[in-house]
């Protein structure tokens, strides 16, 4: 056999060679495999803490001339409703905290510029409505004005500083619950004060 045969029949075996090992290898397998993961989630109503809060039923009261005498003028009101709501649980509460709400009353200036008239002519003698039921809750004692005989030893100061509403002596016992108190108001005056329209403010604050 010449040379060209023989080139030519390498050739041609080389080529069979490779078509053969070309269709012998396998094709590769495509994995089809997952897993699936839950997610869940519990989400609770947002709880807002609770409060201690102070409310009046009014914020306006008229005193009226009842019980005058020949030397003192009297004139008489109620106080306005005060109430305390506390909303708080008691784990809300600070340990040993205790609550008072109190009382102070500006001078009473008159409106065509008639000399004023001192807080400390205005007396309360505070009544508890509502105490609820712990007993804990107390009505502050009555404050006379400065025209009067003491009834307890310094009490005849009137409304001129701050003087007890009401109080308790620990809030944790009476959290969650409202408390309510008004009082009987009194302004007395000489008999020879000026007459017209007079003016004052009572400023009401609770404290904790």
């Amino acid at each position: 056999m010449n040379t060209w045969k023989r080139k030519r029949l390498y050739a041609a075996g080389a080529a069979a060679a490779i078509l053969a090992g070309t269709a012998a290898l396998p094709a590769p397998a495509m994995a089809e495999d997952g897993a699936d993961v839950r997610v869940t989630v519990d989400i609770e109503e947002i709880r807002e803490p609770g409060v201690l809060a102070l409310s009046v039923a009014g914020d306006s009261v008229a005193l009226s001339e009842d019980g005058s005498t020949l030397l003192v003028r009297q004139f008489v009101g109620t106080l306005p409703t005060v109430t305390v709501t506390d909303t708080r649980t008691a784990d809300e509460v600070p340990a040993g905290a205790a609550w008072a709400v109190v009382g102070s009353a500006s001078d009473f200036v008159g409106s065509s510029g008639q000399a004023p008239i001192s807080a400390g002519h205005l007396g309360w003698k505070p009544r508890l409505i509502d105490g609820g039921t712990t007993g804990s809750v107390t009505e502050g004692e009555e404050v006379v004005t400065v025209l009067d005989e003491p009834t307890q030893p310094g009490n005849n100061v009137g409304l001129a500083d701050q003087e007890l509403l009401m109080s308790t002596y620990d809030s944790g016992a009476v959290a969650g619950d409202s408390y309510s108190v008004n009082a009987d108001l009194y302004l007395r005056t000489p008999a020879d004060v000026a007459a017209g329209a007079y003016t004052s403010t009572l400023t009401l604050s609770l404290f904790e």
